[in-house]
């Protein structure tokens, strides 16, 4: 079964409705829900979806969707070191740095989904986009 780290923009594509990209998200979080693959996010995704969708919802709300999220995902662990590399990180940007170690510290993500695919340059994780991603879970590449 693949382990994925499923990023920021791929959860609020999914509680946005984002157009043309929420079906792919969706697609992903069902793979998850049905157990065909696990998901993970790190806390700082938690945090991001936390802080953008309160921008439009109450705290209650969103409460209620990052629970219903955290039913069919796991939270990875991020610790001091974590911080420390990917802050000496030849990565642009800190947080998809902050991603990325963590993925590459729990040993088992197999693929880093993100439409950001460009800010993950130096992972030595596979990195895709939500559609790239189900394109190899329908055709089995």
């Amino acid at each position: 079964m693949d382990k994925v780290l499923i990023d920021t923009d791929v959860i609020l594509d999914f509680f946005f409705d984002r157009k043309p990209f929420s079906e792919n998200a969706a697609s992903v979080l069902s793979l998850c829900e049905s157990k065909n693959i696990k998901g993970f996010v790190t806390p700082v995704i938690i945090s991001n979806c936390y802080y953008l969708l309160k921008q439009t919802a109450s705290h209650k709300k969103v409460i209620d969707k990052l629970k219903q999220l955290l039913i069919i995902i796991d939270v990875l662990s991020m610790d001091k070191g974590i911080i420390i590399k990917a802050i000496n990180s030849n990565f642009t940007d800190f947080e998809d740095a902050l991603q990325n170690f963590t993925a590459v510290k729990h040993g088992g993500i197999s693929v880093i989904i993100t439409r950001n695919v460009k800010d993950y340059k130096k992972s030595e994780i596979g990195v895709l986009t939500p559609e790239s991603y189900l394109r190899t879970k329908v055709y089995g590449a």
